[in-house]
């Protein structure tokens, strides 16, 4: 049986740092690719992996999201957590709060434990998921893809959509729409952005005013920040594209302070918002295929732990964009940001 001392033999490094490199720990690039290289030429699964692997003794799923508080993804986990348990497995939340060291370390901590698969939203582009690969840990992303990995991924096609988000408001007279949305380098606000780019070239054949994009957290204080800003502009927007339900929420608060009210000021809503009841009059709203996204994230995963060497596939689903505007009543309850 090979152990970690063939694999340190072979890379020309101590054993503490092939245990290092298989662990997520810190050490050189050189060192990561000789021990990795090592590992993929003597085909060697630690231990506690490879009885795993071989008895299947691990029926538990992990995902990793930003905020299960977040509506959007309690209704993916929970289309996950349905298939799963038909399937025998049971489901591990983490909630990485967008915090790149924090979802580090809950991978690290999920792939040490021996978890059948992972189901993961990355924080970034940055995200890594090697030592998932190299413990031969399958993972599915959503919502998000994976940019230094090749991984099966569920995704919406946020740039159309926000794109048809932005002729939605053009076509009710709105003509100076801003984007508020997420931190630079998430995927889903940067491709929500660069969708917003687009629909106002593709409705007034202008450059969006650069003034009119707000990067904010994917939160309801982020929502509020963002409006304040756009309010004290000299020359402000008539409509606003919010690029999460939350963000919507924010703006809705900020706008009521402000005493503005839809359709005054249009608002477009990327996702059915949280916490209301009914859409308010002047709304517009993307419905989002969250079950849909669950299900197949799930589906990807049970073929992955049973195929690893099936070719990986990405599935890119529609939002569903509404073009007229909503008529009951605001009915807005008190939520915590």
């Amino acid at each position: 049986m090979t152990t970690i001392y063939d694999v340190a033999q072979l890379a020309n490094v101590s054993p503490a740092t092939v245990s290092r490199v298989l662990n997520g720990g810190r050490t050189s690039p050189k060192s990561i690719s000789a021990v990795m290289a090592a590992v993929q030429e003597l085909d060697f699964v630690p231990n506690r992996n490879a009885r795993r692997l071989r008895t299947r003794a691990s029926e538990l799923i992990a995902m990793l999201v930003p905020d299960i508080a977040n509506s959007f993804y309690t209704t993916i986990v929970r289309a996950v957590e349905d298939i799963a348990r038909s399937r025998g497995y049971a489901v591990m939340i983490c909630n990485t709060d967008e915090d790149p060291v924090k979802e580090a370390e809950y991978l690290k901590a999920v792939i040490s434990e021996p978890v059948a698969g992972i189901i993961s939203a990355p924080v970034n582009a940055q995200t890594d998921y090697s030592l998932a690969e190299l413990h031969r840990v399958p993972v599915v992303t959503i919502d998000r893809t994976a940019r230094l990995n090749s991984l099966d991924s569920v995704i919406i096609d946020n740039v159309q959509g926000a794109r048809d988000a932005v002729l939605a408001l053009a076509s009710h007279g709105y003509r100076d729409i801003a984007c508020i949305t997420g931190p630079p380098g998430t995927e889903t606000a940067d491709n929500r952005a660069e969708g917003w780019r687009r629909g106002v070239w593709d409705a007034f054949e202008k450059n969006a005013r650069p003034d009119l994009l707000v990067r904010t957290s994917y939160t309801i204080d982020g929502g509020i920040s963002a409006v304040r800003q756009l309010l004290a502009l000299d020359s402000p927007p008539d409509a606003i594209f919010a690029a999460n339900n939350r963000l919507t929420v924010g703006a809705l608060r900020e706008l009521a302070r402000a005493s503005i009210h839809p359709p005054e000021m249009g608002i477009f809503s990327f996702g059915e918002l949280p916490f209301i009841l009914d859409p308010p009059a002047g709304i517009l709203v993307a419905g989002m295929p969250m079950r849909e996204m669950g299900s197949h994230a799930a589906h990807m995963l049970m073929e992955r732990i049973e195929s690893s060497a099936a070719p990986t596939k990405s599935i890119v689903l529609p939002p569903t964009i509404e073009t007229e505007f909503a008529t009951a009543p605001p009915t807005i309850h008190s939520v915590t940001a």
